[in-house]
């Protein structure tokens, strides 16, 4: 049956309201931005545990649906901060690995816009299921009753170190040698600035201070020349204890969504090495430990979206479910999975962080 020129010309009106309506739904609606064929490139600096994170095509999508492509170059969160060579690049945003890195950044002279805590990680130690046997029998590690997850008493740990103290001496007879923990060059990657931070707080018992620095400062130095060669990435780092096994990566420290999101990445290959008969890896929780805060550091306002993206549900429940990060406040969601004991919901014991211009004192000290 013909339609008549009146029915016609209705069904054109009623068709160009629904896309009006619509667009203009779509225009409302910041995670649909995307899809009204606007593109908005960004570029800066991250830390490389979020190369994942921002490579997974999920996260993808979704920042697409804001209108965002980024070129998220990875480099050190002390790097970014304050080289000359990476800031005279003028990146729209930097993401760091801890909320100091903001203050650094201002003494370097970037022009803050904004910044905001998008993800969180404590700081932990990673090693292998002989040395946590070993570490129980001596007493430097306890089962949380509260939270069921493996707890070092880091300061016993770094005094047999300082001490000299054989593998053997804590209990670990399948190492030979001194004992070690190794974590990254602190002057360039943030777990070793963050590690460095905690070792000599634990060393000044409290929050270090100048004054404590400087009776301790020697101390903590010690740790950190004891490790040797340092590697200038945590992602680098991590991989090189999963490559290495026990025998060449004891112990190091590293970020506890490593681990996780090295878990579900391959579940089957996670399956398969808690079933196998060679040394498990393994999570230990310093107790106190510090939490490692990335803030999103909007230098350029085009980046202001990025920021309302990353903080949206969507992208929170997808840092958390593939790739291990906490929210914000360092907490997880109600009823999220586990990993073989891994991660628990709530850390027990966590230290602040000494103040930046503390941390820059001890940095010029472990130059040397």
């Amino acid at each position: 049956m013909a339609l008549s020129r009146r029915a016609f010309g209705l069904g054109l009106l009623a068709a160009a309201a629904a896309g009006t309506g619509g667009y203009v739904t779509l225009k409302d609606r910041p995670e649909f931005r995307g899809y009204l064929g606007n593109r908005t490139h960004l570029f800066g600096f991250i830390g490389g545990e979020k190369q994942a994170f921002l490579a997974d095509p999920d996260v993808a999508h979704a920042l697409g649906g804001y209108g965002l492509e980024l070129d998220a170059r990875v480099a050190g969160s002390v790097e970014m901060v304050r080289e000359p060579a990476l800031l005279t690049q003028k990146p729209q945003f930097l993401w760091p690995s801890s909320s100091i890195m903001v203050d650094l950044a201002r003494k370097s002279g970037v022009a803050i816009r904004n910044d905001q805590v998008v993800l969180n990680s404590p700081i932990v130690v990673y090693t292998w299921g002989p040395v946590v046997e070993g570490l129980k029998k001596s007493g430097l590690v306890t089962v949380s009753a509260k939270g069921g997850y493996n707890q070092l008493d880091l300061k016993a740990l770094l005094d047999a170190i300082l001490a000299s103290k054989n593998w053997s001496d804590l209990g670990i007879s399948e190492l030979y040698g001194r004992a070690r923990i190794v974590s990254t060059d602190p002057n360039r990657s943030n777990s070793g600035f963050m590690f460095a931070g905690l070792v000599l707080s634990l060393m000044s018992g409290d929050v270090a201070t100048q004054e404590l620095l400087a009776q301790h400062g020697e101390q903590a130095k010690s740790i950190f020349r004891s490790m040797g060669l340092k590697s200038s990435s945590s992602g680098k780092l991590f991989d090189q204890y999963i490559a290495g096994g026990l025998g060449a990566e004891p112990m190091a420290v590293g970020y506890e969504n490593q681990l996780v999101e090295w878990a579900l990445a391959d579940p089957a290959r996670w399956q398969r090495v808690q079933a196998g008969a060679g040394a498990k890896p393994e999570i230990l929780y310093p107790r106190p430990t510090v939490y490692s805060a990335h803030p999103l550091i909007v230098v350029d306002p085009t980046v202001d979206p990025l920021l309302e993206a990353l903080t949206s549900p969507k992208l929170q429940e997808l840092a958390w479910s593939k790739h291990g990060f906490r929210g914000p406040l360092g907490t997880v969601a109600a009823g999220s999975d586990t990993i073989a004991g891994v991660r628990p919901a709530e850390i027990e014991a966590v230290l602040p962080m000494p103040s930046a211009d503390v941390m820059l004192s001890l940095l010029s000290q472990l130059e040397v």
